[in-house]
Parts: structure tokens; C-alpha cells; sequence
């Protein structure tokens, strides 16, 4: 794991404590050390506080998701709901507020890791009861690959961008309600629903359609979102 802490205490304690537990730990104090780290390693997982000394944590994230889609936790002493919502519409996987403790620092890793490795979107509690490969109309989403298609070609899709989409398309034409979205996708039990809007507006674009002129992605406004093939599949 990368660790991104400017407070050369707080980095020791985090370091050691980590090393104890049997995590390998790499360890930097600015945001450009750690988009060179991330850019070179392949880490499981980057830790990162917002207070760096070069650039504003919340950046950081965003200059993170250009280039990885590693899950990155967030540390931060700012206990603010918004501000864990645009954090969570950034692009981190998870939160911590400060002060925290290893244990419950590792609880979180756990449960982001095995979401990131397959655990999570369409699969509730981890069992692979979906088939091998989702058909809806002219997608084809392969959940144990992590794959998909449009019309035989494949979409590039961040790694919540795929959660989503293999989620809604393991119930094709049925509406799912925004507040499962959050809990089985992002698993959050609250939040706001720009969390969805976001990613479902970088989703149409990959999908090549728009709100206005939807063709799999419908949104029934106050209720949820469906995934559907277009009158051309049907």
C-alpha cells in the first residue's frame, strides 16, 4: 500500500504499525511524490491525506483517478457530510476521519479490496450467482473479467463505472432505487444523489447517449435508474 501523509509523526506511527500487521508499505509527504509512486508501482491500495504541503488532498484525488483506478481511502479531519460527498464524487472508495486506529483502518482496506477485486457490484454478499456474461441489447458485461462491450466494442470504464453498469445490468428493465444503488454499489447507507448523477452522466457518455436522449440508461426521477435494451435490440 501507498501511504500519503505529510506529518512525518503520524507517517512513522501509520508505517510501523502497518508493517506490523503484515501490510508492505511504501510512504511519501507530497501529492506530486505520489502520483510519481502510483504512476511506477502497481500498489493495492493508497492512503491519503488531505492536508499535503503541495496540493490540496481533494486535487490530488482527482489528478489520482486520471491516471489509476486504484482504491484510495481518504483520511481527513474535516467531519463534514458534503465535504465526504464530494470526496466519495471524486473518486475516493472510502473514508476515514482523524483520529483512527490500524484496526479500524484494516477493516476498511479489507472490505475496499474485496469490492475492487469482484466482491461487490452483483454480487451480494461476495456469491457469484450471476452468469458468466450479462447480455442487455448490445452490452455485454462479463462481471468475473470485469469487462464490457458495446456492440463488440470494448468500453473503457473506471473500476465504479463497471460496478454500476454490471449491477443495473444484472436487472435488466427492472428500476432499482437510487438508496440500493448506494448501499450494494458504493456501499454507503446515506449520501447524496449527485453521487449517482456523476457517475451515471460519465457512463451515458461512454455509452453514447445523454439524459435528454437516453438509450439503456433511463432515470425515473425520484424513484431510480433502469438498464434496458434500446427499440433497435427489442
Amino acid at each position: 500500500m501507498l501511504v500519503v501523509e505529510d506529518d512525518q509523526f503520524v507517517r512513522s506511527a501509520l508505517i510501523r504499525q502497518l508493517t506490523e500487521a503484515s501490510y508492505t508499505v511504501r510512504s511519501v509527504g507530497t501529492a506530486l511524490e505520489a502520483l510519481r509512486e502510483v504512476a511506477q508501482i502497481g500498489f493495492d491500495v493508497v492512503i491519503l491525506d488531505l492536508g499535503l504541503p503541495d496540493l490540496d488532498g481533494a486535487e490530488a484525488l482527482k489528478m489520482l483517478r486520471g491516471i489509476t483506478d486504484v482504491p484510495v481511502i481518504v483520511a481527513t479531519a474535516r467531519d463534514d457530510e458534503a465535504e465526504i460527498v464530494r470526496l466519495l464524487n471524486d473518486g475516493a472508495d472510502d473514508y476515514l476521519v482523524k483520529p483512527f486506529s490500524v484496526a479500524h483502518l484494516s477493516a476498511r482496506m479489507t472490505a475496499v479490496l474485496r469490492r475492487a477485486r469482484g466482491g461487490g457490484a452483483g454480487e451480494p454478499g461476495g456469491a457469484a450467482a450471476l452468469p458468466t456474461v450479462l447480455r442487455v441489447g448490445g452490452l455485454a458485461v462479463d462481471p468475473l473479467r470485469r469487462q464490457a462491450q458495446l456492440d463488440g466494442v470494448t468500453l473503457d470504464l473506471t473500476r465504479r463505472e463497471f460496478d454500476l453498469l454490471a449491477y443495473l445490468a444484472g436487472r435488466p428493465g427492472v428500476v432499482v432505487p437510487r438508496r440500493e444503488l448506494l448501499a450494494e454499489v458504493w456501499r454507503q447507507a446515506y449520501g447524496d444523489d449527485q453521487t449517482i448523477d456523476v457517475h451515471l452522466s460519465w457512463l451515458r457518455r461512454k455509452l453514447g447517449e445523454t439524459a435528454a436522449r437516453p438509450r439503456y440508461l433511463h432515470t425515473l426521477r425520484g424513484v431510480g435508474v433502469k438498464l434496458e435494451p434500446p427499440a433497435e435490440h427489442t
